[in-house]
């Protein structure tokens, strides 16, 4: 019996933590990522995501309701089957007409799901450890679509995961735990459901519009789910709020557990109103979200004061289709009209959840009133002395660049400091004061150097280059150890990187310039230069520009300013320039197109890399391509 139970409680999880990664990883991220893919925007967005919301409202509605598929097994394996089914066609190229219906498919299966998965709960989780098994599944959920390589994945491989998901929902061995029954059951906590229904959709409407704000305001995201860091960190917070909200819950604390959640939101919204405190807001949101949505899961099955699975059943149905589905709307709609959560609305919401168990406080201990009353005043004090600050200026894609560059580590490998009187100077100077880099907030000199310094890479690197650097470091420059971050250019994130790392440019300009000028390989470096290893270093270094079936020249074909000579033409280039002159384009590039410079080699590597371009096209071989 023991192992049996156990069993149950993990299909239990499994079945939470299935649903819960197909509703946040596709229906609220791959599927409007392959619309925007798709050209479907404005209105015909509109129209599709309302589509969405009337399925899922009828359903959740209707699935309590129907005799159709009675049994909670057969109704569970057929909402699975209809939200694999609506997965798996978003990978298609989809028409408006098909997207509505696709949509429609995604609503209709969520509502069939949800509802009978916590209607039913305790058939899969039983009842000992069944709001520990939400707690787990919960958690669980929130951390794989926290996890980097998922939260990045591409809107149709987000979509093959969930479809594949519910797959394995549906193949899982769903048979009733023999630990419980429909009818029993051992109630923790019971929340009156008239309060249970306007605390959820007062907390899910803070959520979704907290949500759509960072989704929607690139200075906000860069500090809450861009970078690796940011995402392990939030999918860390998420389950040990989760976890913490089950023993809540598992110890009659639902109240309380409801309350933790809107105190922990209602901070998030508030500072997201000033991206100074970004970073903190991203330490509460995701602590308010998993302490209200275990609650969310476990209330009709055991929180819940209903006699009979009838009457959880509507009850969940309303829940899901008002508190989920209409909240999250209003709270979009929010979002996207006030673009901040106003403090008022807030303290609406706080009154909504705090509302029961202030009434019983007033009602049993008027001394209490007092106290109520000096805390709002105090509150409202607060207010007007300290209004809350909203930025309306927009960022412009240099900054938010910088935010990407923060975000994504870009420092652990890059530095932005030339080193005075060393030979950063003659590399990627000039040198710029201290107090200047200070000055930035952050400062962003770092303290390692694995790639070169940045400081002036927008003089020394054009946009293309740096944006064919990114896109695949090891095609551009040879045997660079930098990943790629193409992934960033599925949105405007790699754009804005492009345009910050182009803005750093000093105020010595023409200083690097005259350096540039002077400069020439070393008398020792001249009388050493070997034209065989000039050749090698072509192929390693240049090739993948100047030959014809070179994998830049290639790919960046229709993006260049100038397309680079080819081979032939660059020797007949090189015949007509004094061997300075030659060596200088090699090793700092060629102002006004696109070619970059080699400041990393060595004077005889320029000077044998320069000695091989001088000799005529038919005393040399073409070599290679790599």
């Amino acid at each position: 019996m023991r192992s049996s139970a156990s069993t149950s409680g993990w299909r239990g999880v499994a079945l939470i933590a299935v649903v819960y990664v197909y509703f946040l990883i596709f229906a609220q991220f791959a599927f409007l990522a392959r619309l925007t893919e798709l050209g479907i925007a404005a209105d015909a967005l509109k129209v599709v995501m309302a589509a969405m919301a009337a399925g899922g409202i009828l359903f959740s509605l209707l699935t309590p309701r129907v005799r159709i598929l009675s049994n909670p097994v057969s109704r569970l394996r057929a909402g699975l089957a209809l939200s694999a089914a609506a997965a798996l066609l978003t990978l298609a190229p989809l028409t408006i007409a098909w997207a509505v219906i696709d949509a429609f498919l995604i609503g209709t299966g969520l509502g069939i799901t949800t509802v009978t998965l916590v209607t039913h709960l305790r058939v899969w989780t039983g009842e000992r450890r069944g709001i520990l098994c939400v707690g787990l599944g919960t958690g669980v959920a929130y951390f794989i679509c926290n996890v980097p390589v998922v939260f990045t994945a591409t809107p149709q491989m987000q979509a093959a995961l969930a479809g594949s998901l519910c797959v394995l929902g549906i193949a899982m061995p769903l048979a009733p735990s023999s630990e419980a029954t429909n009818e029993s059951v051992t109630r923790r906590s019971q929340i009156p459901f008239v309060v249970a229904l306007v605390s959820f959709a007062a907390l899910i409407w803070l959520d979704s519009a907290a949500f759509f704000i960072i989704q929607h305001t690139e200075s906000l995201k860069a500090g809450t789910w861009l970078g690796s860091t940011h995402l392990w960190m939030n999918g860390a917070l998420h389950f040990v709020a989760a976890v913490l909200a089950a023993v809540l819950l598992g110890r009659g604390r639902a109240s309380a557990t409801l309350a933790l959640a809107f105190v922990a939101l209602g901070i998030a919204c508030v500072l997201l109103q000033d991206p100074a405190f970004v970073l903190n807001a991203s330490m509460f949101y995701p602590v308010g979200v998993s302490l209200y949505s275990v609650a969310l899961v476990a209330y009709p099955s055991f929180l819940s004061s209903a006699g009979s699975t009838v009457v959880r059943g509507k009850q969940a149905g309303w829940i899901y289709a008002v508190g989920g589905w209409v909240g999250s709307a209003l709270g979009i709609g929010m979002g996207q009209n006030l673009g901040h959560v106003p403090l008022a609305f807030v303290a609406v919401a706080g009154v909504a959840v705090f509302a029961p168990a202030c009434i019983g406080i007033v009602k049993n201990r008027p001394r209490e009133i007092a106290l109520v009353l000096a805390a709002l005043g105090v509150t409202f004090l607060v207010y007007r002395v300290f209004p809350a600050r909203h930025v309306t200026a927009a960022l412009t894609p240099a900054q938010r660049g910088r935010q990407v560059y923060i975000s994504e580590g870009c420092i652990s490998c890059h530095s932005q400091y030339v080193r005075p009187d060393s030979p950063d100077v003659l590399m990627w100077g000039p040198v710029e004061k201290l107090e200047t880099i200070h000055a930035e907030k952050p400062p962003l000199i770092g303290n390692r150097r694995q790639g070169p310094d940045l400081s002036e890479v927008g003089l020394r690197r054009s946009p293309l280059w740096l944006k064919a650097h990114l896109v695949n470091p090891g095609e551009v420059s040879y045997r660079s150890p930098m990943p790629t971050f193409a992934f960033l250019f599925r949105d405007r994130r790699g754009d804005d990187l492009v345009a910050y790392l182009a803005s750093l440019r000093g105020p010595g300009e023409q200083q690097q310039f005259q350096r540039e000028a002077a400069w020439q390989p070393s008398s020792a470096a001249w009388s050493k230069a070997n034209s065989a290893e000039g050749e090698h270093l072509y192929e390693e270094h240049c090739a993948t520009c100047h030959d014809a079936q070179g994998a830049v020249r290639q790919h960046w074909m229709n993006a260049w300013r100038k397309v680079p000579p080819s081979l032939p033409e660059l020797r007949g280039y090189a015949s007509g320039q004094q061997d300075s002159r030659l060596a200088q384009i090699a090793k700092f590039g060629m102002p006004g197109t696109d070619m970059p410079g080699h400041e990393y080699l060595s004077d005889m590597q320029i000077a044998s890399l320069t000695a091989w371009l001088k000799l005529p096209n038919r005393d040399v071989p073409h070599p290679s391509t790599n």
